[in-house]
């Protein structure tokens, strides 16, 4: 593309002028307001609001993406970086306008800007449903190449005019949120519009190529990237703080995954986060606009709950390790969850987008799991109220009392800590762990409904399942020394009170059972008779052979693992655990077993006269022990 004469941008001028209101007002507030959020979104300067919450968020992360190759296209990469049902209602909204435009009579013939024109013939790819403004605007990069970034050329030329420069600010008159970004985005993509219409029609195309949908296409386009460039209007700011200011409801709860950089991240309204000392108190330190919060790890991601309440919390909240309450006087208000380096917060803007003194109580647990996955997590509470002295509510964790210069702590291993392997494990989003005394593994696999003698692959089971998307039940099994391991991965046959109760038969029988949708069932089985299996929440009514082995087991916390405590119970009743070599050995044997299920138990139906569940399975014959694996070797045929 040859350079622009000034000339050319001059004569234009007027014409682009003359047309630029007319367009505007035709242009809907909404996506226009959408379109002039385009800059503070792309650089984080917003407050949440109820649209940004929704619409002008997904718009954050968008950038042009143009590369380097002989057909990369700016404008056509920022067309197609906007959400589809925004460019939608543009072209609806102009398609006709366009159509009226008569801008290209005393337009000056721009052929000689551009390069030789395509002389061959070309093919374009369209997706089902693809927008005819995407569509037309790629045509047009093939039949005149260039073409699009000489629209968006003369745009920004014509953006800094006289003549059109003031027809593009927003009057002091406008000063609503939404009115200040619809005027702005409506002037700008008012620009493009004329421009486009006037550029298209002057540099030999043919006419069926330049039909309304195509030039909304490019002009589209070249809006997007002039109002990225495009500084907000004077008054924006205010504005947006104000609409954030009345939009603000109490109480308010967020959670997120805050990173962690040098031991620490922030609740601030700055962007900077300072080195502190954290010797006070051990967990937070006040700073200008803020607080700054030690962690246990030093680098990844902690989970975090942020709470603005209108009033203190009406108790302090148990289960946490460490638990600390200062004041800290916000200049603006809207303190966001930072970290040392650069990166985007979820937990954005989040508290009360006013200024005044706070009151910040802030929870800890997990500091000294360093080598334990998200077993870090922290809630801070936060509400408007004078300053006042620190208080320490809870000072129980050793990171705490080193940093304090306190002699740490003895604290006993919680009893479910032999088992956090398991939340690394293959197990660690769904399973059952039954473990069977008193039975020998053919009795067991019997019991769950499956043939002994029908060895199959475990891993060729479960890519047959997930190819026909299907949970149809299966068993893994391993003789442990006095009792019988049975794993599902994903299933929950194990946690059935048929298969308890045909496994405990001549002796006891435990499972745990638990799913990604934090469902557990947790049940125990003794001589045939099942005992309890609840889904276990606080303190569980369990019968004398069963409530010996849930001591010190708080399922009220559930921070400490329903599954983890579950199967400390399973080994208390059984006298037998499942280790993370039982788990490897299963898994190198790769042996599993088909379930036949218990479809009454699935599948409910009408009780029958006799009261019988269905056919029962053949009473279990136990089978002599075998070398070569938990199963021993396989049988001849």
């Amino acid at each position: 593309m040859s350079e622009i004469p000034d000339a050319v941008v001059a004569e234009l001028a007027g014409r682009v002028a003359a047309a630029l209101p007319l367009i505007a007002a035709r242009v809907p507030t909404a996506p226009a307001a959408e379109l002039g959020r385009l800059r503070a979104v792309a650089e984080g300067d917003t407050w949440p609001t109820r649209e940004s919450t929704l619409g002008h968020r997904a718009v954050a992360g968008f950038r042009s993406g143009s590369g380097t190759g002989p057909d990369d296209s700016p404008v056509r990469d920022a067309l197609g970086s906007l959400p589809p049902l925004l460019t939608e209602r543009l072209l609806g909204a102009l398609e006709l306008t366009v159509a009226e435009l008569d801008l290209a009579g005393t337009t000056p013939d721009l052929t000689g800007l551009l390069g030789a024109p395509f002389t061959g013939t070309f093919g374009i790819a369209i997706l089902s449903g693809q927008s005819e403004a995407i569509t037309g605007a790629a045509v047009l990069e093939q039949v005149r190449p260039g073409v699009s970034a000489l629209v968006a050329a003369l745009a920004r030329r014509l953006a800094s005019h006289p003549q059109t420069a003031a027809l593009l600010t927003v009057g002091p008159g406008i000063t609503a949120e939404q009115d200040i970004a619809a005027a702005h985005g409506a002037n700008q993509l008012a620009l493009a519009v004329a421009t486009a219409t006037a550029v298209l029609h002057r540099v030999g195309i043919h006419p069926r190529a330049t039909e309304p949908p195509a030039v909304l296409g490019v002009a589209i386009g070249t809006a997007v990237l002039l109002l990225r460039r495009a500084p907000m209007p004077t008054g924006y700011a205010a504005a947006l703080l104000a609409r954030a200011r009345a939009e603000y409801l109490l109480p308010r709860h967020c959670s997120g995954s805050a990173m962690v950089s040098g031991h620490r991240f922030a609740l601030l309204e700055g962007t900077g986060v300072p080195d502190v000392d954290f010797g006070g108190n051990g967990l937070v330190a006040v700073v200008p606009g803020g607080v700054v919060i030690r962690t246990g790890v030093e680098s990844g991601h902690v989970r975090t709950m942020l709470s603005v309440l209108d009033g203190p919390p009406p108790e302090v909240a148990t289960g946490w390790e460490e638990i600390v309450e200062v004041s800290w006087q916000a200049a603006v208000g809207g303190a966001s969850v930072l970290v040392p380096r650069a990166g985007e917060s979820r937990l954005s803007q989040a508290t009360p987008p006013w200024p005044g003194d706070y009151r910040l109580r802030v929870h800890a647990r997990g500091r000294d799991e360093t080598d334990e996955r998200d077993a870090e997590h922290y809630e801070l509470v936060v509400w408007q109220a004078p300053a006042a002295p620190e208080v320490v509510h809870a000072r129980t964790d050793r990171l705490g009392h080193r940093l304090r210069g306190e002699p740490e702590p003895a604290r006993p291993e919680r009893p479910e800590a032999a088992y956090r392997w398991v939340r690394q494990s293959s197990l660690g989003q769904a399973a059952t762990v039954t473990v069977v005394t008193g039975a020998g593994v053919a009795d067991v696999l019997r019991a769950f409904g499956a043939d002994p003698a029908r060895r199959e692959s475990m891993r060729a089971i479960g890519e047959e399942l997930m190819r026909r998307r299907s949970i149809d039940s299966w068993v893994a099994v391993a003789d442990i020394g006095g009792a019988v391991l049975a794993v599902e991965y994903s299933g929950w046959q194990g946690s059935t009170a048929p298969v308890l109760t045909r496994a405990s038969a001549h002796g006891r029988a435990a499972s745990m059972y638990w799913n990604v949708n934090a469902v557990t069932r947790l049940s125990f089985a003794e001589h045939g008779e099942v005992l309890l299996s609840v889904e276990p929440f606080g303190d569980l009514d369990a019968p004398p052979p069963v409530a010996a082995t849930l001591a010190g087991l708080d399922f009220a916390d559930h921070h400490r693992g329903k599954p983890l405590m579950g199967l400390v119970a399973v080994q208390r009743f059984t006298g037998h655990g499942v280790t993370g070599e039982d788990l490897a050995r299963i898994e190198a044997a790769d042996v599993g077993f088909r379930i036949l299920p218990d479809l009454p138990t699935l599948y409910p139906r009408r009780p029958q006269p006799d009261g019988a569940l269905g056919r029962a399975l053949p009473t279990p014959v136990p089978l002599p022990p075998q070398p070569g694996g938990p199963l021993g070797p396989p049988p001849t045929r």
